[in-house]
């Protein structure tokens, strides 16, 4: 009986089922924001995907009057010799080292002034100091380095002309090897700090201020309140970026460092940025330095994934 009543009423219920609409009703229906999407679209298959054919140059021996298809095949030659040259260790140590700057010094301090942001109480004030972090992010990098030029150099540099004023010996910055890597941080604090920190700013403009009050209630002090509600609300937001940017781990920027570097300070000042443009450009070694490019890509590509791996593991959400 009890089948039998189940039968009957399975019968009465109306069939909920929804049919799928088909694909070319739902891209027509949804045509303006694929419009919009349009532009984006274009601009990663032509200057991102469409170039990729560029890394069938780290296996040839490119000649540009041959093309991709008619010119000679190397397979691994040129990553061997890539490895074996004592240049590859200078270049991976001046690398790694101002990688790691920028990983451990830059990146927290767009947090740290992104929170600071975050505690300006008065509307007008804080969109004032925002614009003025902004600024900089928008000169080129070589606006940058001849600005840190009028201030640095020892002739007529305000900085040494101050230095030599006070009874000291003049500093040369620009030409010691000591000071470069400062310098590029100092740098990449100036010009970009303030642009990182919009996309903080918009996630903790997203916490729930009944969290602050709560917790405001129960004594918690300002520290309190940021160590407990506000870095746990964006911990999701830090570890993506984070891993985004072990993705471009080894892109410190050609322009910044290419024009920073001299004869006084090569020695740990060449990255492989620049060794690309010396030795793809200059000396027309394409298909090497197509390979020092290939080992770039493969070594970030490496780290996203062992970081989202990781990322996992301690209960985030990671990028896939």
């Amino acid at each position: 009986m009890s089948s039998l009543a189940q039968a009957k009423t399975e019968k009465k219920l109306p069939n909920l089922t929804l049919k799928r609409k088909p694909l070319t009703l739902q891209l027509w229906k949804d045509r303006w924001l694929y419009l919009f999407l349009l532009p984006g679209l274009l601009y990663f298959i032509v200057f991102k995907y469409f170039p990729m054919w560029g890394v069938l140059m780290s296996f040839q021996n490119y000649q540009p009057h041959l093309g991709f298809w008619n010119s000679s095949w190397v397979g691994t030659q040129h990553f061997e010799r890539f490895f074996s040259e004592p240049t590859f260790w200078m270049l991976s140590r001046n690398t790694l080292y101002i990688a790691l700057l920028d990983l451990v010094v830059f990146f927290p301090a767009t947090i740290i002034l992104a929170l600071l942001l975050n505690e300006i109480r008065r509307e007008m004030f804080k969109r004032w100091v925002q614009t003025l972090v902004y600024v900089p992010h928008f000169l080129s990098w070589v606006v940058v380095v001849g600005i840190s030029y009028i201030l640095l150099t020892t002739e007529g540099g305000v900085v040494n002309e101050l230095i030599a004023w006070l009874g000291f010996e003049k500093i040369p910055f620009l030409m010691s090897s000591d000071w470069f890597r400062p310098l590029i941080i100092l740098q990449m604090l100036w010009k970009d700090a303030g642009w990182g920190t919009i996309i903080f700013l918009a996630a903790l403009a997203g916490v729930n201020p009944q969290l602050y009050e709560a917790a405001r209630i129960d004594g918690a002090n300002r520290w309190r309140l940021l160590w407990h509600i506000t870095l746990p609300t964006i911990r999701s937001v830090i570890v993506i970026l984070l891993i985004l940017r072990l993705g471009n781990f080894l892109d410190l920027g050609f322009e910044q460092i290419f024009l920073m570097v001299n004869a006084m300070n090569r020695e740990v000042g060449e990255v492989f940025d620049t060794y690309v443009y010396t030795v793809g450009i200059r000396q027309g070694q394409f298909s090497y330095s197509a390979a020092v490019g290939l080992f770039k890509s493969v070594v970030g590509l490496i780290l996203v994934f062992f970081a989202n791996m990781m990322a996992k593991k301690y209960g985030e959400e990671g990028i896939f």
